[in-house]
């Protein structure tokens, strides 16, 4: 399987990100009626993991996921986010389960 995420360090902080729009989930996101976008992966995120994502900076773009902070915070996000990026059944749960607690994703 394809690890999407790249996890680095430059300029002496760490940095997860990930390209979007070619995504195995993309078809997913579109018919939950979101943009597959780096604010709609925001969004996953801070439903996701709300405690790691307090420890971090979210700095996404249209193209793009990207969250700098330390490490460990980084290398947990990434594992807790993997399964989203291929497995659009487990990403259209989350987003119905999220919608449905009233969380709204800014995509």
């Amino acid at each position: 399987m394809a690890d999407h995420m790249r996890l680095g360090k430059v300029d002496g902080s760490h940095s997860l990100s990930f390209s979007c729009g070619d995504l195995p989930v993309d078809d997913a996101v579109l018919a939950a009626g979101h943009e597959p976008n780096g604010y709609f992966w925001e969004g996953v995120a801070r439903y996701a993991a709300p405690e790691l994502v307090l420890q971090l900076e979210l700095d996404s773009e249209a193209g793009m996921f990207c969250a700098y902070g330390g490490r460990g915070v980084l290398e947990e996000l990434q594992r807790l986010l993997r399964p989203y990026l291929t497995d659009a059944r487990r990403l259209a749960t989350l987003v119905r389960d999220a919608e449905a607690a009233g969380f709204t994703f800014d995509d």
